[in-house]
């Protein structure tokens, strides 16, 4: 007895250890962790007024104590949001990456890439998303539905000056192109370059709120640029793009099939249950 709950005592230390480093990892590099180093300077001033019997200012700290749940609440909305939109698509303890098909896969990321290189060589601006688990409904109704396939041609057209559509984002959902002219939330992270624009600030809003993967091509320099996870790394070419593209949706489509054969040969009697 005592041997077993020595062990759960280290699995309840272990599971809460990596609940709290996930939830610093979600919210490094945003303003909670500004008001974070707020609360615990409020604890030490609270702990040192303890110590020196500074009855007023304890007094004051317990009172704000008191009502701290609620501001934290209200403070901290957005990060709460996202954590428990991530939680629902099990993004914070586990991943849960969606399946794509290799042909899709191989299809789409060439026909973005070739659009992509055309828009970069003449400096035009544009803003792809590629949905993956978390849906984007929300901001697909904020454009104007298509409904089309994926095709390099459409892109270029979408993405040209001047035109109805070319200012907004572009979501693309397994195939299709489902909306065009879509508005994205912006970033509120501080400490994004001052080179980056609103499209990118866009694309990295999604990424924060989303596991979605975002292409940008900058209208100023035409650098091309992934975002995900609330990361962008620029400066591809078009091999680049379409290596790495493929390389992380095939990731998924690898353990997508891996999963589909133990299921077959489940029904077939050849796995056990």
């Amino acid at each position: 007895m005592i041997q077993w709950n020595f062990i759960g005592d280290i699995i309840d230390i272990l599971i809460v250890s990596y609940v709290i480093y996930r939830l610093l990892m979600l919210i490094r590099g945003t303003r909670a962790i500004q008001l974070l180093q707020g609360i615990f300077v409020l604890i030490f001033v609270w702990v040192i007024s303890s110590f020196l019997q500074l009855s007023t200012v304890r007094w004051m700290i317990q009172n704000l104590a008191s009502v701290g749940l609620l501001a934290v609440i209200i403070i901290f909305q957005p990060e709460l949001r996202k954590a428990l939109e991530q939680l629902g698509r099990g993004g914070v303890l586990f991943k849960r990456p969606k399946r794509f098909q290799p042909k899709v896969v191989t299809k789409i990321t060439t026909e973005i890439s070739k659009a992509a290189a055309h828009l970069s060589k003449r400096q035009i601006g544009a803003l792809i998303v590629i949905e993956r688990d978390t849906g984007l409904s929300d901001y697909i109704e904020t454009g104007i539905t298509l409904e089309a396939r994926v095709s390099s041609e459409l892109l270029k057209n979408i993405f040209l000056p001047n035109t109805p559509l070319h200012d907004g984002a572009v979501i693309i959902r397994d195939e299709q192109i489902m909306a065009a002219g879509c508005y994205l939330p912006l970033s509120e992270n501080p400490f994004i370059s001052k080179e980056l624009g609103t499209r990118h600030r866009a694309g990295i809003g999604l990424s924060e709120i989303s596991d979605a993967i975002i292409i940008i091509v900058s209208e100023e320099t035409g650098t091309i640029s992934i975002v995900s996870q609330g990361k962008i790394e620029r400066g591809f070419t078009e091999e680049q793009l379409n290596h790495r593209l493929q390389q992380d949706l095939n990731r998924t489509t690898k353990q997508s099939r891996w999963h589909a054969f133990l299921l077959r040969k489940r029904k077939e009697g050849a796995v056990d249950e």
